[in-house]
């Protein structure tokens, strides 16, 4: 099936019936949430597939079918956020082992990284990952790649592909995170990725209503590795949660499409403007990244990042915008505008911030679905603003 439908329906299953229908679950299209924390078996020996919440619940298991299904993974792991997802992954490494990660990561993955991840014995090797020999910094204790394409925020395009020649080459775990594209417009593992993590909260469960994260891989060493760590560390998304995301993966496909039709014409009116130094979005030609954004994804995405010629007007434009909200996130259907200085990225140190080009003028835009034209009117009136 094609990316749209595989939103809507899983592929076909034991549950399925010849006619269509299913043997379970009474016909619901909503699939059903199954709030319970434990489950009751027959007798001695059998069993109903299901034990303990923490272990599985089959609204997880459904949820958890369709992300490795868009991302063409054997197994998804579905966690109460994308930290989480992040934080069981790490825990497939040990002490001395040695990780090259991109330089440009969501603030809180650099946290993560910086805190608890070297506290346990792990250490990093921060690079740009687009324009960086990578082989050269593998080391004998190397055991992972680490990228974002787009890259938070500076929206770097590293050749997904060419990474994972090298991991290959050395037995290395190739890890992306996704979330930026989601698996409407992208998909690391078809490219030679091992693993592939998303912030669920972002564009697969849509509307800024639940936190999630995800994991998914093709690689069963790695799958038989993660189911145990889940039911042991505990974090695996909550019944309700997994329905909400489940509710908001049905619509991908057209809000993706729609977010990303505003964000071209957003990021033309922005390259406009005489106030604005630059504008970051791989889907402008002019992006370093533009012609490998092309080869390895189906589109461009709804995320863009604009310098400002001043400090203060970014600050004003943040104080002055009505329509468009001044919030942390991104990927929901609302279109809203973060500071990373002082929100995503603020536990960064300022000199990595600013060797990374986030500096106290940088603002990126999560593009949502709401009429272009209003948007663009709403940041007119925002950067007329006297400050």
């Amino acid at each position: 099936m094609k990316t749209e439908t595989k939103c809507i329906h899983l592929e076909k299953s034991d549950d399925d019936c010849c006619c269509g229908g299913t043997k379970n679950h009474y016909g619901a299209v909503s699939f059903p949430i199954y709030q319970t924390a434990t489950y009751s078996h027959p007798c001695p020996g059998q069993s109903t597939g299901f034990d303990y919440t923490r272990l599985q619940n089959p609204t997880r298991e459904q949820l958890e079918k369709v992300v490795a299904s868009l991302e063409g993974g054997i197994d998804a792991f579905a966690l109460s956020s994308g930290m989480a997802a992040i934080s069981l992954l790490m825990e497939i490494f040990g002490p001395g082992d040695h990780i090259i990660a991109d330089s440009d990561l969501y603030g809180g993955t650099i946290r993560l990284f910086d805190n608890v991840s070297a506290k346990n014995g792990i250490s990093f090797t921060r690079v740009d990952c687009a324009s960086t020999d990578l082989e050269s910094l593998v080391k004998p204790n190397t055991r992972a790649i680490y990228i974002e394409t787009p890259t938070n925020p500076m929206m770097n395009i590293t050749d997904i592909a060419k990474v994972a020649e090298i991991a290959k080459r050395h037995n290395l775990h190739l890890i992306v995170d996704n979330t930026f594209m989601s698996p409407y417009f992208q998909n690391p593992l078809t490219l030679g990725a091992d693993i592939v993590v998303h912030s669920g909260t972002k564009y697969l469960a849509g509307h800024n209503d639940t936190l999630a994260g995800f994991i998914v891989t093709n690689n069963p060493s790695v799958q038989e590795r993660l189911r145990f760590l889940i039911k042991t560390t505990g974090a695996g998304l909550a019944p309700f949660d997994c329905w909400l995301v489940l509710r908001g993966i049905k619509t991908l496909a057209v809000r993706m499409e729609r977010a990303e039709a505003n964000a071209k014409k957003i990021a033309q009116w922005l390259k406009s403007q005489k106030s604005v130094v630059r504008v970051i979005y791989p889907g402008l030609p002019e992006h370093p990244g533009y012609e490998i954004q092309k080869k390895q994804s189906r589109g461009f995405g709804a995320m863009l990042t604009f310098q400002t010629d001043t400090k203060e007007r970014a600050i004003s434009i943040l104080g002055n915008v009505h329509l468009i909200q001044y919030a942390e996130s991104l990927g929901g259907v609302e279109t809203l505008l973060t500071y990373p200085t002082t929100q995503t990225h603020a536990d960064v140190p300022e000199e990595i911030r600013l060797k990374n080009g986030i500096t106290p003028a940088t603002l990126r835009l999560s593009v949502g679905i709401e009429n272009a034209d209003d948007l663009i009117a709403d940041l007119e009136q925002a950067f007329a603003k006297d400050f």
